[in-house]
């Protein structure tokens, strides 16, 4: 059966198209289009901006003619974060239905983490006796601590690298005094949000990355000219790959980063946010390493669909 999945983000809309296999998924058709959906989303106004809803209307129409030549079976749309906690997103649901065809489903952030984790587990070759798989997304980040290859315990958090470079990030080259701020929010954050994550010992523990950020450090520090999920699918990020990446992008004015190899056009301003998210998450549970999973929500709404 040939399927669909769309992932609607907060900055990114992809869309997979794909069947299931013995091996897992055979890959068909991959795209993505970064919309930056969460524009200018603030919790005061709690609004999606209509250029930001016009573009990624654009996107999905596009998307849906493409779905149309491959003639799938089954279409499963998702939309996470910025939907979700949006007044409008009804509003932007009905819009997508009328211009598009396609039904848009929003998640939950409980759904969106076991989606991740399908994802992730099925993607990346790891023993999940005691690992902790974490999606950095644009307006939330997710994680669920995984024993047994069971899942313990889930939290969505407000940590979105869209949300937070807005917030915190709003100089033209970032000075120390934001980056300072903004580190002592995320490390705050996850000892407030997942004070309740058990990790009886840390010694045997994995971390597991998702999401565009680890992706795109793993693509730079490889230096992919072209992305290429193969190479970065199970690639181990260390701590200091990281911090190296950060120093090199602090050099670097946001909008000239894009010359960085490796690193995709339209992701100059975020990458920081999301690299000090994970190390943070790192120092958190006394880490040096995380592997990444090219894998994750979408490839979870593909399996959710067979």
């Amino acid at each position: 059966m040939r399927t669909a999945s769309i992932d609607i983000g907060t900055n990114t809309i992809r869309l997979l198209i794909s069947e299931r296999t013995g091996r897992g998924l055979l890959k068909i058709y991959i795209n993505r289009v970064i919309t930056r959906l969460g524009e200018g989303f603030s919790d005061n106004t709690r609004l999606l901006n209509s250029n930001a809803v016009n573009r990624s209307v654009a996107a999905l129409y596009d998307f849906s003619k493409v779905i149309k030549k491959f003639h799938v079976n089954k279409i499963r749309a998702v939309a996470t974060s910025v939907v979700r906690e949006s007044k409008n997103g009804e509003e932007f649901v009905k819009q997508v239905a009328d211009k598009t065809g396609l039904a848009v489903e929003v998640i939950s952030g409980e759904e969106e983490a076991k989606l991740t984790v399908s994802g992730v587990l099925n993607s990346v070759s790891v023993n999940a006796n005691n690992c902790i798989i974490f999606d950095i997304g644009g307006g939330s980040t997710e994680y669920v601590h995984i024993r047994s290859s069971n899942i313990v315990n889930l939290v969505s958090t407000n940590l979105g690298v869209v949300h937070l470079t807005e917030e915190f990030l709003r100089s033209e080259i970032e000075t120390e005094q934001e980056l300072a701020n903004l580190s002592i929010y995320i490390k705050e954050t996850l000892q407030r949000e997942l004070e309740n994550f058990e990790i009886i010992d840390k010694k045997d523990l994995i971390l597991i990355g998702t999401a565009g950020t680890p992706t795109t450090l793993a693509a730079i520090e490889l230096k992919l000219k072209e992305y290429n999920p193969e190479l970065v699918n199970n690639f181990v990020l260390s701590e200091e790959m990281i911090l190296s990446t950060i120093k090199k992008l602090l050099n670097i004015h946001k909008k000239d980063r894009a010359k960085i190899t490796g690193l995709e056009k339209g992701r100059e301003d975020i990458l920081v946010v999301g690299a000090l998210i994970l190390i943070e998450t790192l120092r958190k549970y006394s880490q040096n390493s995380v592997i990444v999973s090219d894998g994750g929500v979408l490839e979870g709404i593909a399996y959710s669909q067979n």
